[in-house]
């Protein structure tokens, strides 16, 4: 997901003003550059898009936003709220359109030409960025608005405050020779994170496994072999079954071949993403990433990057997050060793020969839940239908927050296979715009994400948001329904959580809507919204057989809450592991570290269970070396996890449970619409009256609470 920063921001009114006649005529020719138009307060020109014209827009954007800076900063009236922090929220309009296309085009239609855009521009970008911020004339005005602030709404005091410690973080008190210097490391970063994630999507794209036989295709189900037949005929091979090197692609394959030398073939063409040796090796760009961070931090007043990093999140320090990760560690790991335990006695039980190894974890594991649970999750997928599961979201968010969803037709989209709905709210009200971008397609980042298009504000006028969903869904036969896993169930309710944030916001100002909060704070709504998946109501009406119609039989749901602990161990450590040398990495200093080795020796020192892998290596973790985004910072999964557990717990022991209108108004009212303009842990105390109780955590995943 996209958050609102200084350049790629979301909902601020244009202002270009500043700039002469005859560039805001040229600006004007660029179709991203132009005012949205149309219905619901406007709507992007994604049919409009040219990659040539990206380059001039995005210049022509921060040539109308450096207008509107200067003339706050050299002002001459005296610093007020409205002449300096809400003309702030004003001067971003053309630069946050443009921006708006740019994350599309980079994350979902990435090509040559657009990564040779990114390649230029990505410095450009950031050295923009900096000359605001490091802007000693803005943040006098700033800071005078700060001091001054006793008589602003609270609100606005929050987003005073808000600009005043990105200022400040960015080097605004720095002298003048350190300020240079903080610019020059933010330009080599913007280049390396763009090497990092092309060199990333370059090893997704250009390694297919295609199989022809029906012994290379042993074990896997029809719906995953139609996939994949699809996906080979879209590249030109029809007849073939292609699987392609992302997690999508790769999962079910782990869990059902029955070929094993294949497995591991594909296990480590995808645990090798970006850890090649090759001219796509992202290590050396690691290397220079860690050591350039730590030289910030230090320039910024902080020992390590993870001190600066969690300096403004809701964990406030690295030893808070690394306390609530080592206090599940433990527990984590035991539940590994069980678990494998009981995979290898089904290997040997077989006098298959099979020592248990990370090809074989997934594979096996279906083994042990179908022993232990009489589960099957091919029990389950043929009542995953991706279109209904839709309904089941549009219906669920109904249920807790008022929303209707009207699919609407004629809104320009960057895809065809992009749709769009209107959202209305309890009064048949206007809410916003909901973008769903399904499907895998060459050029388009693996995962799963949320955009935000445009953020909701009113302090000028109102203006409804508009949000995105995109995952990597592979398409089926033609006119079959796309039926996915119960995992990749959870994760579309999921990411439709983030959305349903910012769909939600009720506040004045962009800088502090929908889901631009603290990282380690973002991700509790949507954690939140993947337990309605479960319940009776959604699973009677919308888990239905693809073939049949019939609803998912209760005896099979009993099945899957019975097994909700299964894997816990392996799904636990996988996310885990991660999170914790993305830490270690950046505690670590200026030391001169050698990317994969140190994965290998701090793993050892923490006792990582030899039959799986971090979920995501150093080499190809994006969250981390792609942009600043969750660099020391997805430790945030878990500490919102433990937020969001705590929250389902009171919602089961309301009367109305998961639906229960007293505690879906408390979760409104407190969480979901008021974006950042409420301290996170002051709005969590109002939602449950105390601080995060981590038991809740550990009860779901079946561990000690002790």
């Amino acid at each position: 997901m996209q958050r609102r920063t200084f350049l790629a921001a979301s909902g601020a009114l244009a202002a270009a003003s500043a700039l002469p006649v005859g560039a805001l005529a040229q600006a004007a020719a660029l179709a991203m550059t132009a005012q949205w138009t149309g219905p619901y307060g406007g709507v992007p020109a994604f049919d409009k898009v040219q990659t040539a014209d990206f380059v001039p827009a995005l210049d022509a954007g921060m040539k109308a936003e450096r207008g509107e800076i200067d003339a706050i900063a050299g002002a001459s009236a005296k610093p007020t709220f409205d002449n300096t922090i809400a003309a702030l929220e004003r001067s971003a309009g053309m630069i946050d359109r443009v921006s708006t296309f740019y994350g599309v085009w980079s994350g979902t239609l990435s090509t040559p030409e657009m990564r040779a855009v990114e390649k230029e521009m990505s410095p450009k970008l950031s050295a923009h960025s900096d000359e605001t911020l490091q802007n000693a004339k803005l943040f006098k005005r700033i800071e005078a608005v700060y001091n001054d602030r006793a008589k602003l709404t609270p609100e606005q005091q929050r987003l005073t405050w808000v600009y005043w410690n990105r200022f400040v973080r960015a080097g605004a008190k720095l002298s003048t020779a350190d300020k240079a210097r903080v610019a020059q490391i933010n330009q080599e970063l913007a280049g390396l994170f763009t090497n990092f994630s092309q060199n990333l999507l370059a090893d997704e794209t250009d390694y297919v496994l295609y199989l022809r036989t029906e012994s290379e295709l042993a074990g896997l189900p029809d719906d995953v072999r139609a996939a994949a037949a699809t996906a080979a005929e879209e590249r030109g091979r029809k007849g073939e079954h292609a699987f392609l090197n992302t997690r999508s692609s790769m999962d079910p394959f782990l869990t059902y071949s029955g070929r094993r030398d294949l497995r591991e073939k594909v296990w480590r063409t995808y645990y090798s993403r970006g850890d090649n040796g090759d001219a796509k090796d992202n290590n050396a760009n690691i290397k220079k990433i860690l050591k350039l961070r730590y030289e910030r931090a230090r320039l910024l007043g902080f020992p390590t990057h993870a001190h600066w990093r969690l300096d403004n999140a809701m964990a406030k320090t690295p030893d808070a997050a690394m306390e609530l990760m080592l206090r599940v560690w433990p527990s984590a790991v035991a539940r590994v060793k069980e678990e494998v335990a009981e995979m290898q006695a089904i290997a040997d039980k077989e006098k298959s020969g099979v020592k248990i190894e990370p090809w074989d974890y997934r594979f096996y594991a279906e083994k042990v839940r179908s022993a232990r649970y009489d589960l099957d999750m091919n029990q389950i997928k043929p009542y995953m239908q991706m279109e209904k599961l839709r309904e089941g979201m549009f219906w669920a968010a109904g249920q807790v927050y008022g929303f209707s969803f009207a699919q609407v037709s004629g809104l320009p989209v960057a895809h065809p296979d992009i749709r769009v709905w209107e959202v209305k709210g309890r009064e048949g009200q206007h809410i916003g715009l909901w973008y769903f971008d399904p499907y895998a397609r060459t050029g388009k980042r693996s995962g799963a994400w949320m955009n935000a298009y445009r953020n909701q504000e009113k302090f000028d006028r109102p203006i409804t948001t508009i949000v995105s969903n995109n995952s990597n869904f592979v398409k089926g036969s033609p006119g079959e329904p796309v039926l996915i896993s119960w995992d990749d169930a959870e994760t579309m309710f999921h990411e439709f959580g983030h959305a349903i944030h910012g769909l939600n916001s009720n506040v004045n100002y962009p800088t502090v809507s929908g889901t631009n909060v603290a990282r380690d704070y973002v991700e509790f709504p949507s954690q939140i919204n993947e337990h309605w998946l479960p319940t009776q109501q959604v699973l009677s009406q919308f888990a239905l057989h693809h073939k049949t119609g019939e609803p998912i039989p209760q005896a099979l749901v009993d099945k899957l809450e019975k097994a909700k602990a299964f894997r816990q161990g392996f799904d636990v450590t996988e996310y885990l592991s991660s999170a914790l040398i993305d830490m270690k990495l950046h505690l670590a200093g200026g030391a001169d570290i050698d990317p994969d080795a140190f994965e290998r020796d701090e793993l050892t020192k923490l006792g990582m269970p030899a039959e799986l892998v971090m979920r995501h290596r150093t080499p190809q973790f994006a969250h981390v070396f792609a942009s600043d985004g969750y660099s020391a910072g997805y430790y945030s999964y878990l500490w919102s996890e433990t937020l969001a557990l705590d929250v389902v717990d009171a919602f089961k022991a309301a009367p109305g449970g998961m639906y229960d209108k007293a505690m879906a108004g408390k979760l409104h009212d407190n969480v979901m619409s008021v974006g950042n303009s409420i301290d996170p842990a002051i709005a969590y105390r109002s939602l449950m009256g105390r601080d995060v109780d981590v038991k809740a955590y550990l009860r779901d995943k079946g561990f000690p609470t002790a």
